[in-house]
């Protein structure tokens, strides 16, 4: 996962600078007043995704896989621990039947 999330990160790195190089070289209009920080990141952000949905496919098909196990894992856990919950709810209840059986003859 953090594999991912690296090599989409480089690649919105990678879009960042070749837009702002070709803003800046006039081939991308600037954008208006101080707002040009701003257009440089929404149009790297813009292309890069794009871009990271098509490269990075096979990875992305790898971090959902990790996930899911991971999910599965916590889902198995928790079953695990509620099972034991009720096995030891169960066993007090049983060892509190009889002795409320004798103290209500």
């Amino acid at each position: 996962m953090l594999r991912y999330t690296l090599m989409r990160l480089g690649i919105f790195a990678g879009c960042l600078l070749v837009v702002w190089g070709l803003v800046y070289a006039g081939a991308f209009p600037r954008g208006f007043g101080d707002s040009n920080l701003f257009w440089v990141l929404l149009l790297s952000l813009v292309l890069s995704a794009p871009i990271s949905f098509i490269v990075l496919r096979k990875e992305r098909d790898r971090a959902s896989v990790q996930v899911s196990q991971r999910v599965d894992r916590m889902k198995a856990n928790i079953e695990a621990n509620r099972s034991q919950e009720d096995a030891a709810v169960d066993e007090a209840d049983q060892a509190q039947a009889p002795g409320q059986a004798q103290t209500s003859s």
